[in-house]
């Protein structure tokens, strides 16, 4: 039933590229702490980077979990599902690392996302690469339609501008520290370049 790629190329990377929805899911090394699943589809933040690695923005939000995890381990995997057409579900496990805004490879790494990367409320820049890539049947996922994107996240962000942002990620308990004390977003959140 499932398949192992040695790359993401042709119809796999077409069929990711296509899929208006993916999630990821990382973990803490210790035992008993919080692993973290999170849906992303933000039109337009999603990239192939090349055939074993891909990239996405991410934006603010309550918490900073995976870009916690992430700091800490690297381990990360990423995987999207077919709702329509033909069943499939593939899964990236990799090693993940977050770009932030002070990096030097952050202009050129968010530029390859034109628009998208333009929003007041992108934190960092996460480029996954790949060390296993399989697909699965997915004969269990169920049929869904993409109605079309919901607005609001990057509608609330966008009225808060870069200070308010800013400001934002300052108060939210889990945003510099994650829910087990691994330190995640740096704070004061680091200005965009210029």
């Amino acid at each position: 039933m499932g398949k192992l790629y040695d790359r993401m190329d042709g119809r796999l990377r077409t069929f990711i590229e296509e899929q208006p929805v993916f999630f990821v899911a990382t973990a803490p090394l210790a035992a008993d702490g919080h692993v973290n699943v999170s849906p992303k589809g933000r039109s337009g933040s999603f990239l192939v980077l090349d055939e074993l690695q891909v990239g996405y923005l991410d934006f603010g939000g309550s918490g900073a979990e995976t870009i916690a995890h992430l700091r800490e381990n690297g381990r990360v995997t990423l995987m999207w599902c077919a709702f329509t057409g033909p069943p499939k579900i593939v899964r990236v496990h990799g090693r993940g690392e977050p770009v932030f805004r002070d990096d030097p490879r952050f202009p050129e790494l968010a530029a390859r996302f034109g628009e998208a990367a333009d929003a007041s409320d992108l934190r960092a820049v996460i480029v996954v690469s790949a060390l296993r890539i399989s697909d699965t049947c997915g004969y269990a996922v169920p049929f869904m339609d993409f109605r079309e994107e919901r607005t609001l996240h990057r509608e609330h962000f966008a009225r808060k501008g870069e200070e308010g942002f800013a400001d934002y990620c300052e108060q939210k308990p889990h945003v510099g520290t994650s829910l087990d004390g691994l330190p995640a977003l740096p704070l004061p959140l680091p200005a965009r370049p210029s």
